[in-house]
């Protein structure tokens, strides 16, 4: 009897000390605080697991939220198997069970440490709390005294409620598709999902609609993590989304084997062999790229053009492996220029290179945009070029971590949207807290979606 009573206890508090019975259940309040001044219910406190779900939830980390009550189910199963070790097994075998429950139990702590913290994060943005609270929470025990101080404090208030801002985000969703171009690019996205933790479904991309005319060179800005690799993949087909891609007039996804050589995607890395002639890496490329009508003529003279273009000329008998930096880019470019393709997408395409050759660079890519093509850019040091793109499209993460429409337009008004000058200034805005940028994307997702309705 005495066992049973230790294991429910073990299981609903995570302890059967009388001391710890008395801290959990302080938690447990602290927690049914929390919910209720969150707009979630209180009640959901007494329910062990579900609770630090709906907390994790309450302070945007829904993901991790699921995570952490896993581990606070395993944590309270190896509390439990410890009690069961002590009054089941002999003495004497004591000593060789003990080290596999000691493994299993550190095997938990840590994730459960790191996921803990980061929900403490999560609560941190959410009550607009200094990152000195960090400091305070790594030194107090217990750490939900923390909690208490948030739930009670009227001065502490939440930006906003559990389902408030996930009721206004459901908004965008009915704004509805742009129409579509008969010429460029149109992108209507309603979402790209990925299986998570437990096979449940995780948002990478949602609501994301915008029409780009030909000749139009657009720069692509986000933080890290906002989706910027999946929303070109989603729209050159390489990674399918639930959504609806027109290019000239074609489906992209539909139509993709049709549509091959109308896409040039060049990743940041480019694989070619360095004891090659430019000549001949370009005129190998040519064969692959170009579509099996084209004779041998046809392909060199292809080749030469786009050599000419991107200045490879004087370099076409030179070793790849001897080339510069700039020019092993305009060679990587080149190569995925061979099919003339109505869209140009490329992946930080100056990395490496210093501001005279990146300028060359994307001044080159400014006269492929100029003869009818679409040319869209991921960089991360935007500034030094800014002036030669016509639109910006701007990808935020919202606080479920979803990557979401921020901006799309041209620079100038860029600058007057999110009332910054500087490119870089405007990826600090859209910027959670915890990567030194300003946690503003949500406000800025909701205010594009307002003047996109508006028109």
């Amino acid at each position: 009897m005495e066992l049973a009573i230790k294991i429910i206890l073990g299981i609903y508090f995570n302890s059967s000390n009388f001391i710890s019975i008395i801290i959990c259940i302080l938690f447990i309040i602290a927690s049914a605080l929390m919910l209720k001044k969150s707009g979630s219910k209180w009640w959901i406190a007494l329910i062990p697991w579900y609770r630090e779900y709906e907390l994790a939830r309450c302070a945007n980390r829904e993901s991790d939220g699921r995570v952490y009550a896993v581990l606070m189910f395993a944590d309270a199963i190896c509390r439990t198997l410890g009690e069961v070790l002590v009054y089941l097994v002999p003495e004497e075998d004591y000593n060789a069970v003990f080290p596999i429950f000691l493994v299993l139990n550190f095997a938990v702590i840590l994730p459960f440490f790191i996921y803990n913290w980061r929900i403490f994060e999560g609560f941190r943005e959410l009550y607009g709390s200094s990152k000195w609270w960090r400091i305070v929470y790594m030194f107090i025990t217990p750490r939900f005294i923390v909690m208490y101080y948030w739930a009670l404090n009227k001065k502490c208030q939440p930006k906003y409620k559990v389902d408030e801002l996930e009721k206004e985000m459901e908004k965008l969703t009915k704004l509805g598709s742009v129409a579509v171009m008969e010429q460029g690019l149109t992108v209507n996205l309603n979402e790209r999902v990925a299986k998570g933790f437990l096979k449940s479904k995780k948002y990478l991309l949602k609501d994301i609609h915008l029409a780009i005319p030909a000749g139009h060179m657009v720069l692509l800005l986000g933080g890290s993590g906002a989706g910027k690799t999946t929303f070109l993949n989603a729209v050159n087909g390489y990674e399918k989304a639930d959504a609806e891609v027109i290019l000239e007039g074609k489906n992209m996804y539909s139509e993709y084997k049709n549509m091959i050589y109308e896409i040039g995607f060049v990743p940041q890395k480019q694989m070619m062999r360095n004891k090659d002639t430019v000549i001949k890496t370009v005129r190998d490329y040519a064969e692959l790229r170009l579509p099996k009508n084209f004779s041998k003529e046809e392909r060199n003279k292809r080749a030469d053009e786009v050599m000419d273009i991107f200045g490879l000329t004087p370099v076409k008998d030179n070793m790849v492996g001897t080339l510069s930096g700039g020019q092993i880019k305009r060679l990587s470019i080149a190569i995925e220029y061979l099919s003339n393709p109505s869209l140009f997408i490329l992946d930080e395409p100056d990395s490496g290179l210093d501001g005279v050759m990146a300028r060359d660079l994307f001044e080159r890519l400014r006269k492929v945009a100029d003869s009818g093509r679409i040319v869209i850019v991921i960089t991360h040091s935007p500034d030094r070029v800014v002036d030669l793109f016509d639109d910006v499209i701007v990808l935020a993460k919202d606080s479920t971590r979803t990557g979401r429409l921020a901006y799309y337009g041209s620079v100038e008004d860029a600058r007057k949207f999110f009332e910054r000058d500087r490119m870089e200034d405007i990826v600090k805005r859209i910027n959670q807290v915890e990567e030194g940028g300003d946690g503003l994307a949500d406000d800025y997702i909701l205010k594009y979606a307002e003047v996109a309705q508006n028109g």
